[in-house]
């Protein structure tokens, strides 16, 4: 097949990114298909050494196709980007509106792209919400009537199928309204063997667990039954005083107006998110050297028990890495309690990080066997594409646009 995947790995140049977007690209490509990536979001890029969004996206493009190319020198050639100012880079226009034109399938992940025309030429177009209750699609406690949105929501609802990272939608204990689409569940895709050269024995590792994100989304998420949900500052409230319960010291690498003074004072060990997460190598190499992965879900997440479980955590489980993770209602749809823990209390985190201390080749073990088991990209990308081509909804995309 033809698949065009979209994503932000150029528009936010974190190693973190990167690995989200381009697993997905990558494992396409080992399944045999003909693959382009596409980046045309209509916003501004991160520089991170000016720490603001610019216009001019050159930079970024430079940093994403010099990783790409380290990562598969045959994907180097294989992708577009384009700026807020215009500018084009990579593969020539011309170029990207055919494949699209002559694509099997055209993947929008994370609603990140500008749905052009030439985009819905796909035989089919799929869209994969890995953010939900942040995206309009899965968020139903107030309707923005901006032009802008008014136009993405046309655009959502112009998709023939429909994933989401949020596996309990349609749950009874799921808050998320779920009426207007039919959402399949889907988990982010690991790449196997991008991340074998890179684990360490875990006799080897710092025996400290770390974890790597933002303190606080640029946008509130949902309203439920009354309660505002924003991202993981409400989370780590609940858990302020873990470190004085853990065995082992917990480190966070975060970005965001991060109270340092608050959270040191607590025992908790703080460092900026950007050196470990500057390039997709160094990420990889922070994750790998941890003795675990500790972290909160953003409160929406929680709240909504959507299901959600973070790319990160994959990328730590593809590492033999064990996760003690807060639970967002995946306990019933992935195997838990050894290699990933989930917990929905400060005692349960607690005992979780104990038990992986405790034993960590056991955990070890058990991490990377879930990974092969319930992330590698063989089976969730081939499980998506028997998903995205059931029935047919093509001929509808001009009445719903």
């Amino acid at each position: 097949m033809r698949i065009v995947v979209t994503g932000l790995c150029a528009t936010y140049p974190f190693g973190g990114v990167f690995w989200d977007y381009a697993q997905y690209l990558l494992g396409f490509a080992r399944l045999g298909h003909d693959v382009l990536y596409v980046e045309d979001t209509g916003r501004p890029c991160y520089d991170p050494e000016r720490t603001e969004f610019v216009t001019d996206g050159s930079a970024n493009a430079r940093t994403f196709h010099r990783h790409l190319t380290a990562l598969d020198p045959r994907l180097g050639e294989r992708w577009f980007y384009r700026d807020t100012d215009g500018r084009t880079f990579g593969l020539p226009w011309s170029r990207v509106r055919e494949f699209c034109r002559s694509a099997d399938l055209f993947l929008q992940i994370s609603a990140s792209t500008v749905m052009r025309d030439e985009y819905f030429a796909a035989r089919r177009v799929a869209f994969v919400d890995s953010d939900p209750m942040y995206t309009p699609a899965t968020r139903h406690d107030h309707v923005e009537t901006t032009p802008l949105a008014v136009q993405h929501m046309a655009w959502t609802r112009a998709h023939d199928v429909f994933f989401t990272f949020g596996e309990n939608v349609g749950a009874p204990d799921c808050r998320i309204a779920c009426s207007e689409f039919d959402w399949q569940p889907t988990r982010q895709p690991i790449v196997l063997d991008c991340f074998e050269a890179a684990r360490v024995p875990p006799a080897r590792r710092r025996r400290v667990m770390t974890t790597v994100g933002s303190w606080e989304p640029g946008k509130w998420g949902p309203t439920i039954d009354g309660v505002r949900c924003g991202g993981k500052a409400a989370e780590f409230e609940r858990m302020l005083e873990l470190p004085a319960r853990s065995p082992v010291p917990l480190e966070l690498a975060l970005s965001g107006a991060v109270p340092h003074e608050r959270l040191r004072r607590a025992g908790w060990t703080v460092r900026d998110a950007w050196p470990v997460s500057r390039d997709p190598w160094c990420y990889r190499r922070y994750l790998a050297e941890s003795l675990g992965e500790l972290s909160v879900a953003k409160s929406a997440y929680v709240v909504g028990r959507t299901g959600w479980l973070s790319c990160r955590t994959a990328c730590y489980l593809a590492l033999g890495v064990p996760a003690v993770v807060q639970d967002t209602g995946f306990r019933h749809l992935l195997p838990v309690g050894e290699g990933l823990l989930a917990f929905s209390s400060l005692e349960e985190a607690a005992a979780g990080i104990a038990a992986v201390a405790a034993d960590p080749e056991r955990h070890a073990r058990a991490a990377l066997e879930l990974a092969h088991e319930e992330f590698d990209a063989r089976k969730v990308l081939g499980a998506l594409l028997e998903r995205a081509f059931r029935g047919d909804r093509t001929a509808s995309r001009e009445a719903a646009r």
